[in-house]
């Protein structure tokens, strides 16, 4: 039994019309002799009457606060809504749906409400309606504690669901299907010529994800590369293969080596919306302690961190810049903040160990008079924190200067 996991977003069911063609690539998978099991996300985008977005307005319209388990029990109708139609879909071209809800189909997490964590998956009912020559359509996005609440898995959730139940059933693939063709090397509406990567190794994939890349959450993605289950990103209206998420690459003598193999950059990615903080410390053995404990606590995301002498620097998202100011004001230390700022980042396997990336980075930066804040960098990731308002002409430069727009 060769099962797959189907995976589409929001934006592939919007329609009537949107959703005939999702059936048509279920259809095609089962004509291959394929066992499909769909994950779908709620229909549109914000502004569409069951878009996530769109309900969190809803609730907030009437209550601000409204407790985030509340808020949960509402956002989740999304999936639930658009399983059901999805599943009468099929159903009137002569498909064997059946639908579940992220409960139903075995998905327990923790109590995490707005961003739970999947600790199991029970795929028990699923593989029963699978013998029984069923056709499964799976709400995303959702799951339930062991106490019975019902949770929500956060933004992208609905990549997780898929993966999580592709590693419990033991699936041949996942796929994931968007409005784009695939993973890029840069948000082609900041570069018009980036290129569809063919294939991107788990770990490329997973860093472009943090480093603020949309296509794959990287949840979906860690889950995926533990059981070493392949991830194609598609397009729902396109023809073609896409993106192979894997370990390996096909070589011009097949399967071998790397993803990375004959290229240091695979892509170029940016995000937005954070500021820098510099704290001038002394030399206390508990500093570190006192800046970064009071963020921990208040649920306060840090990034770019730098440790010196008589100075602690790193970035928080913008909307956290001033509880964080205070929370370090309120230890006695003196806080600098710089608002409006970006992180670009380049990220690719082939640059581990090999001497002149960031001498690349910097120069073509420079040319740009870009200025950089700030710099972090693993063996897979070079990020640079800018001014906000350079951010696009610092992924231009950046793609041009590795040359992502040539095969």
């Amino acid at each position: 039994m060769r099962i797959i996991v189907q995976k589409f977003g929001g934006t592939s069911l919007a329609t009537a019309a949107y959703r005939e063609r999702v059936a048509d690539r279920v259809a095609a998978a089962r004509q291959r002799h394929l066992v499909p099991v769909v994950v779908v996300s709620a229909m549109g985008r914000a502004g569409d009457p069951y878009a996530t977005d769109t309900l969190i307005e809803l609730a907030r319209s009437v209550d601000p606060d409204i407790p985030q388990r509340e808020l949960d029990l509402l956002i989740s109708c999304g999936e639930t809504i658009s399983s059901a139609i999805m599943g009468a879909t099929l159903r009137r071209r002569g498909e064997p749906a059946v639908v579940l809800t992220g409960r139903q189909a075995g998905i327990v997490t923790d109590c995490s409400f707005g961003d739970a964590r999947i600790l199991r998956v029970e795929p028990e009912a699923v593989l029963r309606h699978i013998e029984r020559g069923h056709l499964c359509v799976v709400a995303g996005f959702q799951g339930a504690s062991e106490s019975g609440d019902l949770t929500t898995l956060g933004r992208g959730g609905s990549d997780t669901t898929a993966a999580a139940l592709a590693v419990a059933l033991r699936a041949e693939l996942v796929e994931i299907y968007t409005d784009v063709e695939g993973v890029k090397t840069a948000d082609p509406r900041i570069v018009p010529e980036a290129r569809t990567l063919r294939v991107v190794s788990y770990e490329e994939i997973f860093q472009m994800a943090h480093q603020g890349a949309k296509v794959v959450h990287p949840r979906a993605v860690e889950l995926a590369m533990r059981a070493n289950v392949p991830v194609r990103v598609r397009s729902t209206f396109e023809d073609g293969d896409g993106t192979l998420i894997t370990h390996y690459f096909e070589g011009s003598d097949g399967w071998s080596g790397s993803a990375a193999a004959g290229r240091i950059i695979t892509g170029v990615t940016h995000l937005a919306g954070v500021s820098l903080l510099e704290v001038q410390a002394d030399g206390a053995a508990d500093t570190n302690v006192r800046v970064f404990r009071p963020l921990a606590e208040a649920g306060i995301s840090v990034d770019l961190i730098n440790v010196s002498p008589g100075r602690r620097s790193f970035t928080v998202p913008t909307a956290d810049t001033a509880t964080a100011r205070g929370l370090l004001e309120a230890e006695g230390f003196t806080v600098q903040a710089t608002e409006n700022c970006a992180k670009v980042s380049i990220v690719g396997s082939g640059m581990h160990g090999l001497p002149g990336v960031m001498a690349m980075v910097s120069e073509a930066l420079a040319e740009q008079g870009i200025e950089i804040l700030q710099t972090a960098d693993s063996h897979v990731t070079i990020s640079c924190l800018v001014r906000r308002a350079d951010m696009e002409r610092a992924v231009k430069a950046l793609h041009g200067r590795f040359r992502l727009d040539h095969g």
